[in-house]
């Protein structure tokens, strides 16, 4: 679901989301609008906790999405290693970094084929 379909449905309760479709929702969410545009502006592999909070703040007043959303996607994202922590900092996929370099648009969809590659 996008954040504008989200903003479209959010009153109605026409349907209710199964835990997987709604957890790789929410992992989008936070990898698309929030942390490879926070990696991007940092033009650095890792962030720290306050970085991500400032992001995550102004995305959620920005685009009118709950912060709980944004919490669970934040997780889902360490849980499936696209993200790593380690002490203060999070990390992405070594894997990922190269498309850092270039600063290009990366999508969920990509970030999954490149993580799972065996290259």
């Amino acid at each position: 679901m996008t954040i504008e379909k989200h903003e479209h449905t959010a009153g109605t309760h026409l349907y209710r989301k199964g835990k997987y479709a709604s957890s790789t929702e929410n992992r989008r969410l936070v990898w698309e609008h929030v942390v490879w545009p926070l990696i991007l502006n940092l033009n650095k592999n890792y962030f720290t906790s306050e970085e991500y909070h400032k992001m995550r703040n102004k995305v959620t007043k920005e685009k009118k999405i709950p912060i709980s959303k944004m919490a669970g996607g934040m997780v889902s994202l360490l849980v499936k290693g696209i993200l790593t922590q380690d002490g203060k900092y999070y990390s992405i996929h070594y894997k990922l970094i190269p498309y850092l370099r270039k600063r290009v648009h990366l999508d969920y969809e990509t970030v999954l084929k490149e993580i799972r590659s065996k290259k």
